[in-house]
Order: C-alpha cells, then sequence, then structure tokens
C-alpha cells in the first residue's frame, strides 16, 4: 500500500517536485511553529511618517517612542479579551479592521453578556490629531482613550488591577513586556502606552482622493464634481485633509427618546453644549456604516437625504444650512465623492492584522 501526505495531479515531474518541496516546507514551518512573517514588525514599520498636507500632530510620540516590540504589545492587547472582565470582548470586537476599525454589525456598541452600549462605535484613524477622544470629548489624551471601554460597565466592565493582575500571570505577556519595556512590570502606564503605539500608527492618508491631490490618479467628472460640492456645501465641519474641525456640533437631529443622550453637555454642564457631538472624519466613511452618534441611518444616502431636507430641530448649527436643497444629482455627485475616500491601503494593511489568525 502506498502512502500519500498529499495528492497532486499530474504535472511534468520538475514542477510537481517543486511544489513539493513547498508543501514539505511550509507544513515544517508550521509545525515548528515558526511566527507567519506577516505579522513580523520592524523597525521601518514603526517610523512615523506625517502625510503631505496635514498638520502637526496633537500626539507625536516624544514621551513614548516607537518601537516594534511596543507596537507588538498593544496590538496583541487591542486584539485580545483578556482586557475584559470575563475575557470574552476585546478592543477589536467593536473596532473591526475592515470598517476602518468601526462597528457595522450593530447600531450601537455591544459589551460582555450581550450588554448593549448607548452610541454608534466612531472609526478609529489619525487619532494623533484628535484634540478629543468620544463622541461627547469626555478623553483629551490618546493614552487616556482605552480607559473609557475597559471601564464602562455596558462594554468591556473591567478594572486596572484585575487587568493588570491577569497580565501579570500571563508568560506570554512577560515575555512581551519585557521585550518592549525590558522587564516584566505590568503597569497601567505600559499599558497605555503600548496600546497607544498601535493606535496612534492607524494613519489613513492613501485613498483615491488623497493619490488625486498628489496627481498621481484621477477622479471621475462625477467625482469631481461632487468634491466641489463637498467643499462648498460640507468642508465648514468636516475641513481639511483630515475631514473633521475636531469640534462640537448640533446638527439639528432629533433626539432619540430611548437613548435620550444629551452629548458634549453630559462632560461640560454648559446649555450651549446640549446635543452636540464630535464632527467625525469621513475618511474611509464609506466602511463605517452606520451613521451618526446612535448610528440612526444604515446608508450614506440617508445621511445626505437627512442634511438635504433641511428639516433640522432646536438651536442648531446654521452651518447645517449650506447642505440644505441638495438635488438628486448633488446628492448622487457628493456619494461618488465620499467613496473616493475609501483607503485600501489603511484597510489590509498587515501591521493592523489580527495575529491571532496565523
Amino acid at each position: 500500500m502506498t502512502f500519500r501526505l498529499f495528492y497532486l495531479p499530474p504535472l511534468r515531474p520538475l514542477l510537481k517536485l517543486r511544489i513539493s518541496l513547498l508543501i514539505l516546507i511550509a507544513l515544517l514551518t508550521m509545525m515548528a511553529g515558526f511566527d507567519n512573517p506577516y505579522f513580523t514588525i520592524t523597525k521601518k514599520d514603526v517610523e512615523l511618517h506625517i502625510p503631505k498636507g496635514f498638520p502637526k500632530p496633537v500626539y507625536n510620540f516624544k514621551d513614548n517612542p516607537l518601537t516594534p516590540e511596543a507596537f507588538v504589545l498593544g496590538r496583541a492587547l487591542f486584539y485580545d479579551p483578556i482586557l475584559s472582565r470575563d475575557s470574552s470582548v476585546s478592543c477589536a470586537f467593536c473596532h473591526q479592521r475592515i470598517a476602518a476599525f468601526a462597528h457595522i454589525d450593530h447600531k450601537l456598541s455591544h459589551g460582555i453578556n450581550g450588554l448593549i452600549g448607548k452610541r454608534n462605535v466612531p472609526a478609529l484613524q489619525n487619532l494623533i490629531w484628535n484634540q478629543s477622544f468620544m463622541w461627547d470629548g469626555g478623553i483629551n489624551h490618546l493614552e487616556l482613550q482605552p480607559l473609557a471601554p475597559m471601564q464602562n460597565p455596558l462594554e468591556m466592565a473591567d478594572s486596572l488591577r484585575l487587568v493588570i493582575l491577569k497580565l501579570q500571570h500571563s508568560p506570554a505577556y512577560q515575555k512581551m513586556f519585557t521585550a518592549a519595556f525590558r522587564d516584566s512590570t505590568v503597569t497601567t502606564a505600559r499599558i497605555m502606552k503600548s496600546l497607544a503605539q498601535f493606535l496612534g500608527l492607524l494613519i489613513s492618508a492613501d485613498s483615491r482622493y488623497d493619490r488625486y491631490m498628489r496627481q498621481e490618479d484621477t477622479l471621475s467628472a462625477q467625482e469631481r464634481s461632487g468634491l466641489q460640492l463637498f467643499r462648498a456645501r460640507c468642508a465648514a465641519c468636516h475641513e481639511g485633509q483630515l475631514f473633521t474641525d475636531n469640534k462640537f456640533h448640533y446638527t439639528g437631529l432629533p433626539i432619540d427618546t430611548a437613548l435620550r443622550d444629551v452629548g458634549r453637555f453630559a462632560i461640560t454642564g454648559q446649555d450651549s453644549d446640549l446635543l452636540k457631538f464630535r464632527t467625525p472624519s469621513l475618511r474611509n466613511v464609506e466602511m463605517t456604516y452606520p451613521y451618526m452618534h446612535d448610528g440612526r441611518f444604515k446608508t450614506l444616502q440617508q445621511v445626505l437625504d437627512f442634511y438635504a431636507a433641511g428639516h433640522f430641530e432646536g438651536h442648531y448649527d446654521h452651518k447645517m444650512d449650506k447642505t440644505s436643497g441638495l438635488s438628486p444629482k448633488n446628492k448622487a455627485d457628493l456619494l461618488a465623492f465620499l467613496k473616493t475616500l475609501t483607503d485600501k491601503t489603511f484597510l489590509y494593511d498587515r501591521r493592523f492584522a489580527d495575529p491571532n489568525y496565523r
């Protein structure tokens, strides 16, 4: 009886030999437990490059020098449910890579025990330019941002004390902390700095729009029309290369009577901040549905229809008036332009992939 490890259809002898050797090498590599080179991070991979036309970053890594080891630790923590109380929910559970690290499965965030949060999951990109984080700006530093979901009872519902204990008892994390910080001591600062390295390098700046601006690509006549409309009607809030003014506005959306979310007012207590929410970046907006702080709109078409109708409530920001009266052609052109902001280089960047899938 002849035993075959694998079957190959009839081929030329030399080609068959080469394929057999390649398969054997692959099998031996997996059996030896070698890491997949796809996930290997080098010094070049963690170099910070500020895209042309972007402003000076708010967070510059001065006190958190980028290293492959700290980045790898931050990436591991981002994808590991160990940061949640029952080890069932990771950062990536809501921040999905294919959606520019937003959440396309649900209107609102989901947490442990199937609990549902109060807001739509925002995309994670170009975070080192943010002056504040969260829809209400309740966090003002990149290294503090992960604390909010980790300790939120509707999301990860953990405590820093328990997180540190779990990481300290993990041989794998002992090795990673030693590699990143020269000893295995787990501290809050080290957890946050390593996460900031991963989050801070989530930079999106290579969409078709970007290549068009660099004269490396072209846009169709409809897309160019949409760009002109965008600059005239939308750029007052979604400004510059970041496509956000990093400010807070009340867009005139009717309040969700179930959520009763008062927006930035909950942070400042100032009446002028009632129902104001942070302007999201429109980069990769095609991929970051559903939309608005409460995820009420499933499609970009619905968003454009809302702004075009001009049925704004209350003391809304009158910058919204510029969007009123958009014709069906205007909306089609705008939609075509918005899709040019999809950055496939960013979405498929191997550095940001889940290292657990090997």
